[in-house]
């Protein structure tokens, strides 16, 4: 059995393999550890490349696209390993970059999954969108990290170096301790992409367990790889796929107002992009909630309360209010009432 599995689902992403695959296996592989690619059914030619250009790593061929969620479910599923890390296939690495989530895991059973900092690939001076150091959510439902709140994106200059309890670790690389993935019930394949890293980490908290992000790891992600950040259909899934995971994970005492609450917003939202002529934004919205309602009665919700449920991370206010009062100014160090200190 392998220690950690570094694990990169691809699907047509052939340029981003030729650029960082080499810099991964160089900067990973060694006694226990081994990079593994999953591909998801890809029609450009990465299959033959990676056959050409390193026979030596495993590959797994799917035969479609089954996006991040069921690609993933269907390769962890031929991996024995201790540690899963799933890695986009457009992540620069540097040396080391792995040994610090692994040994912070070893001697941390209580966590059961970690992520780097997540900085940028074109500003390397700057976090990342998707994940920064460490991922929280609101109480209704939206999601927002240590370096970046919404659109807001800060410069790292070390202000959030410490190991810290989080809500969820990005999907972007999320390692996972493989018994636990199981546990969960892996990821959710309704998802499709988009919020499964953090429906999956929710779920992982209702079973007790601590979500970690450790800084001393560090990545540099392009973004937008698959879809780009002003896509309808990426915003399509991120409002459909938000409301699918608060019905799944909220306790039942609190989640119809708070889904209540959260549809009006998604409704101003929607409005504000109808007003901007952004017309395509707008029809994405109403198709999030009118398929939300065709899927919410397949999803299993974790319905039940107790004592393990894990609520660190959750901001019982509103990001979105805070942003807004400064002026899309708002830095995580500044959010009012709000203040992470569990250091490990």
């Amino acid at each position: 059995m392998l220690k950690t599995a570094v694990v990169i689902l691809n699907w047509n992403g052939k340029r981003h393999m030729e650029e960082f695959l080499g810099k991964v296996i160089r900067n990973t592989e060694k006694e226990g550890t081994r990079v593994i690619v999953a591909d998801n059914g890809s029609t450009d030619g990465s299959v033959e490349w990676l056959k050409a250009e390193h026979p030596e790593t495993r590959l797994i061929l799917l035969d479609r696209n089954y996006g991040f969620t069921g690609g993933y479910n269907r390769a962890l599923d031929q991996i024995d390993a201790e540690y899963y890390l799933l890695l986009n296939s457009d992540v620069e690495t540097g040396k080391g970059w792995l040994e610090p989530m692994q040994e912070f895991m070893d001697t941390h059973p209580e966590c059961a999954a970690a992520m780097p900092k997540v900085k940028s690939y074109h500003e390397k001076g700057r976090f990342e969108y998707a994940g920064a150091s460490g991922g929280y959510i609101d109480m209704f439902g939206y999601p927002f990290c240590r370096g970046r709140i919404l659109s807001r994106i800060e410069n790292d200059n070390g202000q959030y170096d410490d190991i810290a309890e989080v809500f969820w670790a990005s999907g972007v690389s999320l390692m996972v301790r493989a018994d636990a993935y199981r546990q969960a019930g892996g990821l959710d394949e309704i998802f499709f992409a988009h919020m499964e890293e953090i429906d999956l980490c929710w779920r992982l908290k209702h079973l007790g367990y601590k979500i970690m992000a450790v800084p001393q790891s560090v990545i540099y992600h392009v973004g937008g790889g698959t879809l780009p950040n002003n896509s309808p259909q990426k915003l399509y899934l991120n409002y459909r796929n938000n409301l699918l995971m608060m019905y799944k994970n909220m306790p039942r005492a609190e989640r119809h107002i708070l889904l209540l609450i959260r549809k009006i917003l998604d409704g101003a939202s929607a409005a504000v992009y109808l007003l901007q002529g952004k017309v395509s934004f707008f029809k994405a919205v109403f198709r999030a909630h009118r398929d939300y309602y065709k899927l919410k009665h397949k999803v299993v919700r974790f319905d039940r309360q107790t004592s393990r449920y894990n609520r660190h991370g959750i901001y019982r206010g509103s990001i979105v209010l805070q942003f807004f009062l400064h002026k899309g100014k708002l830095e995580f160090s500044k959010i009012r009432h709000f203040r992470n200190t569990a250091k490990r």
